[in-house]
């Protein structure tokens, strides 16, 4: 079975047999998602080379995740972690160049945090450092680009590929950053694919929220509490289910309004950095995996 298969197979099985989220079927028919954005060339350095342009994207997806940290690091004046960190890394290339794959398999976490603007002894700081320490044994020998082509003009291959290849990809039944990856070179316009559309939601905590507050997801009432309260979360059962809910939800919203899901996944996260969303808690979970 295919990568894109898998997630489907196994939110819809999670989504059936759920026992603290829910599908509100009124919610689900209301949403009429718009056009996403594209990438902001103020937050990416959509002006390099593409070479170098690839490099940034392979090394964003590579520690796309953090949000289970986000309340313990230092943030940049008015912005999210999120935010923070892909600036962060925006600056490095920008005016230090890209790293080459050499650079990043001895790439040590005090160099990294002095990037982030971070604490050198931050757990989250250590586990970036692992990741694209694996990226750049990922890559081996090769450039980035080439890399890429290797999966001849297949985003879902992509994926496969960095799920195989490193195990921070390896999201068993989403695998939100290997799928992000294959669309974020496409966005940035230095790759292209043939079978986007088959490519799943990112199921990370953010779409879930914005489902949530939009009424589509409904939570257990021991599990609304306990995000309510801003309390993490364990990575297990509940998180499952409300990634898988949220995955199943983007499915039939796709089939219905005949929308690609990678397209309704950046249109919901666009959409949950309002200020209705933002005040609310999300669920909160520390994983490498979004």
């Amino acid at each position: 079975m295919r990568l894109t298969d898998q997630v489907r197979e196994h939110a819809a099985r999670v989504a059936a047999g759920a026992r603290w989220v829910g599908i509100e079927p009124d919610a689900l028919e209301a949403v009429a998602p718009g056009d996403p954005p594209p990438l902001d060339p103020g937050l990416h350095p959509l002006e390099l080379e593409p070479e170098h342009l690839a490099t940034y994207v392979l090394c964003l997806d590579a520690i796309n995740f953090g949000s289970g940290w986000w309340p313990t690091i230092a943030k940049r004046p008015g912005a999210s972690g999120s935010t923070t960190m892909t600036a962060g890394l925006t600056d490095r290339f920008r005016h230090r160049g890209p790293w080459t794959a050499a650079d990043l398999r001895t790439l040590r976490a005090d160099a990294l945090a002095d990037t982030f603007g971070q604490r050198r002894d931050h757990e989250l700081i250590a586990l970036y450092a692992q990741a694209l320490r694996a990226l750049g044994a990922w890559l081996g020998d090769r450039r980035s680009l080439a890399a890429v082509a290797d999966a001849g003009g297949s985003g879902e291959r992509l994926a496969e590929q960095l799920a195989a290849g490193m195990g921070m990809f390896a999201d068993r039944g989403f695998y939100k950053r290997a799928q992000i990856t294959a669309s974020d070179l496409a966005l940035a316009g230095v790759a292209s694919f043939g079978d986007l559309d088959r490519l799943t939601i990112f199921a990370d905590n953010l779409v879930p929220h914005v489902l949530r507050c939009d009424g589509v997801l409904v939570y257990d009432e021991r599990l609304a509490a306990h995000v309510d309260a801003g309390r993490r979360l364990r990575f297990g059962p509940q998180e499952r289910e409300i990634r898988a809910c949220a995955v199943h939800a983007c499915e039939l919203i796709a089939q219905r309004t005949g929308t690609r899901a990678q397209d309704l996944d950046r249109w919901l996260w666009h959409r949950g950095r309002g200020a209705a969303y933002k005040a609310r808690p999300r669920h909160r979970c520390r994983t490498v995996f979004y």
